[in-house]
């Protein structure tokens, strides 16, 4: 066993953090909601309950993820549609985050076996799931409120929209960035020093990852602010929320995941929680 190996062994209850909160926050938003019936509810309660399931159907179906992040990811669309019921709903940020994922894993998927990085046959574990997503569902609990206090200051609804889309357009661009980058060539470089490394290397950015990745943001916010009714000022901000998020995520896994302090999945959530922070404080709403 390399010291990585043993690194990503010790550092794995990392994992079980995002996963324990999306879960415990998920079931709750989905439990107040069913605690709060009226013939509206109860058919939103039901649509939610069946978007879920399908989507946890497909996406194991199509072995993009195990059973138990399939699992994960239907709470996290339940959830998310129960915060934002109706045909202009997150599921659609969601669902171009998918989208993308699903293609970027599976392009140039040989080379990336010869490289040694290729995902496993059997898909995205749920700790994956929940650190690309959990941000997103964290964000979206404020909305079973008519508004969020938070200290002297009022999270509007329109702010919490521009959380959960950052967070999920941050997760869109990190994924790009990676599966692409790989892929496209171009040499790696260090964040921190901009020293050349080796494909795969944690921390490490290409132009071709980089850009792929802020198409991403982009692609992502830009389905957010129609399905969210987000302005377009404010869903540029969204996109350079996701994109700051994007280059936290190769800050931290320069400095903290190369020296075992943090595992991928912990940074992956920091980095979706970053971009949400700060669609937070940027959000003219």
């Amino acid at each position: 066993m390399t010291l990585k190996d043993r690194s990503v062994t010790h550092l794995r209850w990392q994992s079980q953090i995002p996963l324990f909160l999306t879960a415990a926050v998920g079931a709750t938003a989905i439990v107040f909601k069913c605690f709060d019936i009226s013939a509206t509810n109860l058919g939103e309660i039901e649509q939610a309950i069946g978007i879920g399931t399908s989507l946890a159907v497909l996406t194991w179906k199509v072995r993009a993820a195990t059973l138990g992040a399939a699992l994960t990811g239907g709470l996290c669309a339940t959830a998310l549609y129960l915060a934002t019921p109706g045909w202009w709903t997150a599921l659609w940020p969601l669902l171009a985050l998918l989208l993308l994922t699903l293609a970027a894993t599976r392009y140039g998927r040989a080379r990336k076996q010869r490289l040694g990085l290729a995902e496993s046959a059997r898909g995205r574990t749920a700790p994956q799931v929940a650190a690309n997503l959990g941000a997103a569902v964290l964000a979206s609990f404020p909305l079973k409120f008519a508004e969020f206090p938070c200290g002297l200051w009022v999270i509007s609804t329109g702010a919490i929209h521009m959380a959960i889309a950052a967070a999920l357009a941050e997760a869109a661009a990190d994924t790009l960035s990676s599966e692409l980058g790989e892929v496209l060539g171009g040499e790696p470089r260090m964040l921190t020093h901009f020293w050349r490394v080796p494909i795969g290397t944690d921390g490490a950015i290409s132009v071709a990852g980089t850009a792929a990745g802020c198409a991403a943001a982009l692609i992502v916010s830009a389905v957010a602010s129609v399905a969210l009714g987000i302005v377009a000022g404010d869903a540029a901000l969204v996109a350079l929320a996701a994109i700051i998020g994007l280059f936290t995520d190769s800050l931290l896994g320069a400095v903290l995941e190369n020296r075992g302090l943090l595992n991928n999945d912990a940074v992956n959530f920091l980095s979706t929680i970053v971009a949400a922070i700060v669609a937070v404080a940027f959000s003219t709403s």
